[in-house]
């Protein structure tokens, strides 16, 4: 089951609202993914910046004091906002890496979300309309988002087991489906210095994007090379700093519609959850097409 949802603004003017459309599509798809839910959006800090989204399962605890603790443990400045359970921590972008290495040693509870220039990742459990509510996403901005509802088939009900998985600088992924080699992808991947959080299978499909892109591939680059290498049912979308794609497995029997105009692109698991989209009476909407790779990149056509 699950409800992918996913927004990439070619209109500027369209970056307020992203919060609030990307909020109204997912809590459309509930009946897809009732136990948990997650939204990915890509919103950027000042030049010179970083940020870093973590969750606790004990927020006052957790981030009480943490960034007078962070500043002084990276000899600069960090800001911390706390949102319900989650956190969003802003420092130089040349002290990330040891800004999330301090982090594991202040704070070891916390869970990572995603680290990066642009992306902010918010996920529980629960339903999607408690769950967006509980972040305020309708009122954020950015210039483009992903979300997914999550119905728990293979695997328990957690905030770590919820979409999106995150396994690389400002990349996420969701994934409607079941991979069947992502046991033996993941041992290959581990050998290559990849790390992971869960036993999810979509976070094996994130994580080799995340090596493939290392290796020097775009994002369109990467997902076709997952026609492949990964085997199973899968619809995916995925995001980057600046790029969005979309890919179904050769069989694509998992639902799957998409839309655009000249103001944004635009992914549903169910066209219902695009019917309130600006404009999209005069849209191009179509069924994405089986092992094919749909890529959008701000400044670049697909």
């Amino acid at each position: 089951m699950c409800g992918i949802v996913g927004l990439f603004l070619k209109d500027p003017s369209l970056e307020g609202e992203l919060g609030a459309l990307l909020s109204e599509m997912l809590v459309t798809m509930t009946d897809r993914g009732p136990d948990s839910a997650g939204i990915a959006i890509y919103g950027g800090v000042e030049a010179g910046k970083a940020k870093v989204t973590v969750q606790s399962a004990q927020p006052e605890a957790d981030f009480t004091g943490l960034e007078a603790a962070l500043s002084d443990a990276l000899g600069s400045p960090a800001s911390v906002t706390v949102k319900d359970t989650h956190a969003v921590i802003v420092v130089d972008a040349d002290l990330l890496e040891a800004a999330k290495a301090a982090l594991a040693d202040l704070r070891p509870e916390l869970r990572m979300m995603s680290s990066g220039e642009t992306i902010e990742i918010y996920k529980e459990t629960g339903l999607p309309k408690d769950v967006v509510a509980r972040f305020d996403i309708a009122r954020m901005s950015g210039t483009h988002g992903i979300g997914h509802t999550r119905m728990a088939t293979e695997s328990a009900v957690t905030t770590l087991g919820a979409h999106p998985f995150s396994t690389g600088s400002d990349q996420c992924l969701v994934h409607n489906g079941s991979l069947s080699n992502h046991n033996n992808l993941r041992r290959e991947l581990k050998k290559a210095g990849m790390t992971f959080a869960t036993e999810n299978d979509s976070e094996v499909a994130a994580a080799y994007l995340t090596a493939e892109m290392r290796k020097g591939a775009d994002l369109g680059g990467a997902l076709g090379l997952a026609i492949d290498d990964l085997d199973g049912f899968f619809t995916f979308v995925v995001g980057t700093k600046s790029g969005f794609g979309v890919l179904r497995d050769p069989i694509a029997c998992k639902p799957a519609v998409m839309a655009e105009t000249d103001r944004y692109v635009a992914f549903g698991s169910e066209y219902r959850a695009l019917v309130n989209l600006p404009g999209i009476e005069t849209a191009r909407v179509w069924e994405p097409e089986p092992a094919t790779v749909y890529f959008w990149d701000h400044g670049q056509a697909a």
